[in-house]
């Protein structure tokens, strides 16, 4: 990385001056230099495991999962029985009335219901739970999405250092050569003006790059809660590896559709298994007060599906599972439409920038040392100067910017194909 290689520049010519200095400031400074060689070295792989891990979501699904997993097993309870006590003739007229001709019923009742229907709760709560996991999964997925984008974002700024300071040193040199054709009297005044000018704004850019480079690691580092004392991986910007079509993983995003389809499913078997109605059984006994005889009695009871069978919920419930179904498949097509989108760009950019690299930066190179050695003959003014390293520095500058384009179409690629499923941590894990 060339921003370092210019750091450490300024430390060895800082160097001749050392024996001036005083014994702890030479320690303090070789325990910079040892803190800073051992900076550790963050992967991006590495960077969206740390994301992942510390996903402040995590904590609230669990909280969702602890409260499907308790509809679990509610929804596997029994119905509660019931008790009834009934007293009879204890007012009214004739002899066959008033307390001593009372008739007292103490009765038990159980509805027996069907074990279809409590299985069809059990797994439409079970299906719920399913969902509430793949939601936090997504939230983790969205993470480890952002942690990409800024170690992406991170690296390109890094570049960014790395050729304002390349400008900077190649405006610094010709500031250099400018101040002597001026104390030569060979170039106006102006010409020095301009070069300090030149320098001032080269060294403007450079400084903003380097707070963006800072910038983006603490934010980074802010997602699992750690410092901004690493390096990244400058040499990963310029690898554009061979592009072709992903293999496609079940990714978060189509978890949760599956999910909330075999959600709708279950509750279109919780819907048809309650159009059967469950019997009522009871039991008891019978006190006959007038001549104190007892008698065991028993009966039950169903509903009538007169006025409601349920038909409304019914057709609901199979048109939200034939939604979801659809939503599957509609996800499912436009993820294999985006990929294909995203790579076809990724193969256009990944070209652009080979074509740059060969092409244009070697001619503008080639043109800039003509023109400097053209000058230092007097053949060429300053301006000339300036306009072949402008033009020099914009070649690689849009160079960086398709190189990031490149790899930001790579970002939402690897979102889409699942890329990078194998570092997300598994929720029951968490807990």
């Amino acid at each position: 990385m060339i921003f370092s290689k210019w750091h450490r520049f300024g430390v060895l010519r800082a160097s001749g001056r050392v024996a001036g200095l005083t014994l702890p400031a030479v320690l303090c400074a070789g325990l910079c230099l040892s803190a800073v060689a051992q900076a550790e070295i963050l992967p991006l792989s590495v960077a969206m495991s740390r994301a992942a891990q510390a996903d402040p979501a995590a904590m609230a699904t669990q909280k969702r999962l602890a409260a499907t997993e308790a509809g679990i097993r509610q929804a596997g309870v029994r119905p509660n029985p019931s008790v009834g006590l009934e007293a009879e003739n204890v007012l009214g007229s004739g002899p066959y009335s008033g307390l001593s001709q009372a008739e007292t019923t103490l009765s038990y009742q159980q509805p027996l219901e069907r074990k279809s229907k409590r299985e069809a709760r059990i797994g439409a709560a079970s299906a719920q739970n399913d969902l509430a996991r793949a939601e936090g999964r997504v939230r983790t997925w969205e993470a480890m999405t952002a942690a990409q984008r800024l170690w992406v974002e991170a690296v390109v700024a890094e570049a960014e250092t790395e050729l304002a300071g390349q400008r900077l040193k190649l405006a610094e040199q010709s500031q250099a050569e400018i101040r002597r054709r001026v104390t030569a009297a060979r170039d106006p005044l102006f010409a020095g003006s301009l070069a300090e000018t030149e320098v001032a704004t080269a060294r403007i850019a450079h400084d903003q790059a380097a707070a963006k480079v800072r910038q983006l690691k603490t934010q980074l580092a802010a997602l699992w809660g750690g410092a901004a004392e690493f390096e990244l991986e400058a040499k990963w910007l310029e690898g554009t590896p061979v592009i072709s079509e992903p293999a496609l993983m079940e990714t978060p995003d189509i978890e949760v559709l599956r999910a909330r389809q075999r959600l709708s499913a279950a509750q279109l078997k919780v819907e048809t298994t309650r159009r059967v109605q469950d019997p009522t059984v009871s039991a008891g006994i019978r006190h006959f007060q007038g001549d104190g005889a007892v008698a065991f009695i028993i009966g039950g009871s169903i509903p009538l599906n007169r006025n409601d069978a349920y038909r409304g919920h019914i057709d609901r419930a199979r048109a939200d599972s034939e939604a979801a179904s659809a939503d599957i498949e509609v996800a499912e097509r436009y993820r294999q439409r985006d990929i294909t989108a995203a790579t076809l760009r990724m193969t256009d950019l990944a070209h652009e920038a080979q074509r740059i690299e060969t092409e244009v930066i070697p001619q503008a190179e080639t043109a800039l040392r003509q023109v400097r050695e053209g000058f230092v003959r007097g053949g060429f003014t300053y301006r000339d100067v300036i306009g072949t390293q402008q033009t020099l520095m914009a070649a690689k500058a849009r160079r960086l910017e398709v190189l990031k384009q490149f790899h930001i179409e790579q970002i939402n690629r690897d979102r889409l194909s699942g890329k990078w499923l194998a570092l997300l941590p598994d929720v029951e894990a968490a807990q």
